[in-house]
């Protein structure tokens, strides 16, 4: 399967800024594709039998777009598509063509791993883009390792991991959840905290993170509770927050849960003009699903919001658009996804090679200026440098950016004090 069908997708004003500014792509991406005989020859970039030939190369995506996390992960397959057409159009990588294939992980963590392995195994897929729960990174990690694949994984996620087969292409918690604490302890003069979360790995660990920091910051936790994927009755837990009164909702409940959650809290008369609550789950994806006007006034902190006024992101929205319909929307794990792509290409074309090892080995240092969020840069360990933001949920299911570190934040997923 492969992204034909969309390589008209690219306005050619965001074609040529793409031409023009990305001074880190090699001369052969900018010839005609009939200069594409002069690519390496196969036997040089290829010595690991990955589905490399001399005019395409063979790559995984690999995300749910079934069950309860497809409301999140959609975006990130039209990203990732979006990412390859674009390339594609400019030449492909080391003058070959990408071509994908798409499996699904039904969101299902053992049905993640049985993909992987077939991407890598049956495949020979060169990069895999995919994943979003920290559960479905988990049950795929090890087939990662043991066939020597390369994974660009886009979610913000709890940190405490590092492997030299994995690129993490969103925020660890050191750049989101010490940072969210801090900004609403400072800001909102927060002193007591409800923790959320869905009953899985990335919540249970984040809240864990997110309690010893509340707490050696000598404030209090009153509630924590934690509910299955998909589960949709949270009137119990809503009393709760009601009769406690804290100040700061701490909610990282993901997928569709969301949509019955931030429904009957407003049933329940929770105002959130006037109850702070701060989420590191809740995108643009998942507001389209909940309804604005049951979110106006939350806060999110991540790394970007589809609002970003800078000119990266206003070609990227509007490319992305074109591609999905004008009614799409954009959140920061599809943003995070995008990335992927391209800086596996950056990679490969600093390496000379498809071959993990040598990927691998040139991923630290990679820069792509092109980001929508703004420019991002790799990490030793494999993180993203970038920046933390801070944004308010609008009526319209945007968010308003209100805050944003001055420079990047250079990722720490073994945070001293908090493993």
């Amino acid at each position: 399967m492969s992204s034909d069908n969309h390589q008209n997708g690219l306005p050619s004003a965001l074609r040529r800024k793409l031409l023009m500014g990305m001074a880190a792509l090699p001369a052969a991406a900018l010839l005609p594709k009939a200069a594409f005989a002069q690519a390496p020859a196969t036997s040089a970039v290829n010595t690991t039998g990955l589905a490399v030939t001399d005019t395409t190369v063979r790559v995984g995506i690999l995300h749910s777009v079934t069950g309860t996390m497809a409301i999140s992960e959609t975006g990130s397959v039209q990203a990732e598509k979006l990412a390859i057409s674009q390339i594609n159009e400019m030449g492909g990588v080391l003058g070959r063509k990408i071509e994908f294939i798409q499996e699904d992980g039904a969101s299902d963590w053992p049905n993640f791993a049985e993909k992987a392995k077939k991407l890598l195994v049956n495949d020979k897929a060169a990069a895999v883009f995919g994943c979003w729960t920290s559960a479905s990174r988990k049950a795929v990690l090890p087939v990662f390792e043991q066939y020597n694949g390369m994974l660009y994984y886009p979610t913000f996620y709890e940190g405490l991991e590092q492997s030299k087969n994995v690129i993490y292409t969103g925020q660890e918690a050191t750049q989101q959840i010490l940072s969210g604490i801090d900004w609403v302890v400072k800001e909102k003069k927060a002193k007591s905290f409800y923790l959320l979360g869905s009953d899985y790995i990335w919540p249970r660990t984040s809240n864990k993170i997110a309690r010893k920091h509340i707490e050696k910051n000598s404030l209090k936790v009153v509630g924590e509770e934690y509910f299955p994927l998909g589960h949709t009755q949270f009137n119990s837990v809503i009393n709760k927050i009601k009769l406690t009164k804290p100040d700061v909702i701490y909610a990282i409940i993901v997928g569709g849960s969301n949509v019955a959650f931030y429904k009957q809290m407003k049933a329940a008369g929770i105002d959130l003009s006037k109850q702070t609550l701060v989420t590191i789950s809740v995108t643009e994806d998942e507001i389209l699903g909940i309804g604005g006007e049951n979110i106006a006034g939350a806060y999110a902190c991540m790394k970007y919001f589809q609002s970003l006024d800078n000119s990266n992101n206003k070609d990227f929205v509007a490319a992305f658009k074109k591609m999905w319909g004008e009614n799409i929307v954009i959140g920061d794990v599809t943003q995070a996804a995008y990335l992927g792509p391209w800086l596996w290409k950056l990679t490969v074309e600093k390496a000379g090679s498809f071959d993990i090892d040598k990927v691998a080995a040139a991923s630290p240092g990679i820069e792509f200026g092109k980001a929508p969020e703004g420019y991002v840069r790799i990490h030793e360990n494999h993180h993203l440098w970038s920046k933390t933001r801070v944004g308010k949920a609008k009526l319209d299911g945007q968010y308003e950016v209100i805050y944003e570190t001055a420079d990047l934040m250079e990722p720490d997923p073994f945070p001293k004090g908090y493993q």
